[in-house]
């Protein structure tokens, strides 16, 4: 008998594992869906690039046709091995703003305000720049500044400073606005993930017990309680009962997907999947919120891009020389935050990655020659989506509909406008001139407002942060409370992005540790 089930080892679940094995009394199992994280490229920052292709560490999933999108399907990798997304992710470390929290708060999401979270960002973080008043140093989880930097990486935020912005050494600092170099998810070179942080640390815990390869069919409520799971490793199926507590931490998709296998969520759409109705939550599966991104490309003349490096040389020379060099980069170096004319708040609404490489179809489609490429999403869409279930069988992928640039106002549309406009001033400046080549996607500079809006609908993806599929609140219609207990079932709890009630604004592996941290001292009642 286990005390706490842990379904998924991604950003949050790890945390869990280690906090709560903390108490040598509680007995923890941790089951991951994925294999170990035992890949080098996982661990070579570098290495993410090749991670693409390799399915056996990602979901691999697809939205449903996107009506706003010309029609298309959006490729949303998502990660399948201990450590989740950050350990496909591009490491950079991000928390959003101060008025990101306060939103959640005074949206129902009574202490989880910037005053209330910020300490376990602290307590998460151990910064080589030291501790202050914004920063720790003491805690598992390596933030470092990138050991090796292109010179296309500088070139972007000189670009920015001749466009008027201001340079930005920290974004996680007292101001977010402005052009630098992402601090990364990284210890002594190496990727940091959450497994990494966490969870290999203490795997020796005798009261942790950790399972890859376990597929949870079914959370198993009993008289209004949860008291265990179902899954399947190794061709076998277990039933696993769990005294205290099941807390699922299988990310925006897996998660409401598995409490609408487990009979909570939409009782219309259960009963029409012959799924037995737990507790209808009509909620469960909506709120789904996630960046859009518009990539700008162009040719460099010059040969100091990523593009012709080649990957033995650059696996060998970080090896060799103790995790240094461009095997150490996380390809998207440099970025920014930018407060668009359109912005309602002082808040930067506009992020930015810069990647010195050409990245086409997220990477899966190699383009010749060299060249660069600038990201640019809008930080806080008003478009919801939805997952929903395709069938009963947990193997089957969930239906995800992202509904980007579905919000009836049009605003979100006219932000991305914005992104592509941005991207293409700074992309102009005089620090690119010695490198500017031929323009790629789009494939000429003097788009007009309509014709940009043709390009986005063709080009836009994902930049990989979906959130709020269990949205937490003080409301009836929240999936989850404060204290991210499903509302209607006890002794259940959601641990990691779904239950974001909005966006933060940057990328969201940071403030999905943060909640899971959080999350161990409300479930070991060391605060309300």
């Amino acid at each position: 008998m286990y005390d706490y089930i842990i379904i998924g080892a991604g950003s949050a679940g790890c945390v869990l594992a280690n906090r709560l094995s903390e108490d040598p009394a509680v007995r923890v199992l941790l089951l991951e869906a994925g294999p170990r994280d035992w890949h080098p490229f996982i661990h070579m920052p570098a290495g993410l690039a090749k991670l693409v292709g390799k399915k056996g560490v990602n979901w691999d999933y697809d939205t449903a046709p996107e009506p706003h999108l010309d029609g298309r399907t959006l490729w949303w990798p998502r990660g399948r091995v201990l450590g989740g997304s950050s350990s496909i992710n591009a490491m950079c470390y991000i928390r959003g703003v101060a008025g990101d929290y306060d939103d959640w708060a005074a949206q129902g999401a009574s202490g989880w305000d910037w005053r209330s979270v910020l300490p376990y960002f602290k307590r998460a973080e151990h910064n080589d720049r030291g501790a202050d008043a914004l920063h720790g140093d003491e805690g598992p989880l390596y933030v470092s500044d990138l050991r090796h930097t292109n010179p296309l990486s500088h070139a972007f935020i000189e670009a920015g400073a001749q466009a008027g912005f201001p340079r930005n050494r920290d974004f996680n600092g007292p101001q977010q606005e402005g052009f630098g170099l992402y601090q990364v998810t990284q210890k002594e070179g190496a990727r940091c993930s959450s497994a990494v942080a966490y969870l290999h640390p203490v795997r020796e815990r005798p009261n942790l017990k950790v399972v890859t390869g376990a597929l949870v069919n079914r959370i198993t409520v009993e008289r209004g309680r949860a008291n265990g799971v179902t899954y399947t490793a190794g061709g076998k199926a277990f039933h696993q009962p769990a005294s205290r507590e099941v807390l699922l931490s299988g990310g925006a998709i897996n998660s409401p997907q598995l409490l609408m296998l487990s009979g909570i969520g939409p009782a219309r759409e259960l009963q029409r999947l012959g799924i037995p109705v737990v507790h209808d939550a009509p909620q469960v599966g909506a709120n789904l919120q996630d960046h859009l991104d518009i990539c700008t490309l162009f040719h460099s003349t010059q040969r100091v891009t990523y593009d012709r490096v080649s990957d033995l040389k650059i696996a060998f020379d970080y090896y060799l020389r103790g995790h240094s060099g461009a095997g150490s980069s996380n390809i998207a170096e440099a970025g920014a935050f930018v407060r668009s004319p359109l912005a309602p708040d002082a808040r930067p609404d506009i992020q930015l990655h810069f990647v010195p490489a050409m990245l086409d179809d997220h990477g899966r489609r190699r383009l010749p020659g060299d060249g660069y490429t600038l990201h640019a999403c809008f930080l806080r869409p008003r478009s919801r989506g939805r997952v929903s279930l395709a069938s009963a069988r947990a193997s089957d992928k969930a239906r995800i509909q992202a509904n980007y640039l579905g919000d009836a106002g049009g605003f979100d549309l006219r932000m991305m406008v914005e992104c592509a406009k941005l991207s293409r001033e700074l992309l102009a400046q005089r620090a690119f001139d010695a490198y500017r080549g031929a323009p790629i996607f789009p494939a000429r500079t003097d788009l007009s407002d309509a014709e940009l809006v043709e390009f986005i609908r063709a080009k836009a993806e994902t930049v990989y942060h979906p959130v709020g599929t269990c949205r937490m609140g003080s409301d009836d219609d929240a999936v989850v409370d404060p204290q991210l207990r499903v509302r209607g079932v006890d002794g259940l709890r959601v641990v990691d992005a779904s239950v974001m009630p909005t966006l933060p604004g940057g990328n969201t592996n940071a403030p999905t540790i943060m909640i899971a941290e959080r999350a161990a001292d409300l479930i070991a009642g060391r605060i309300q």
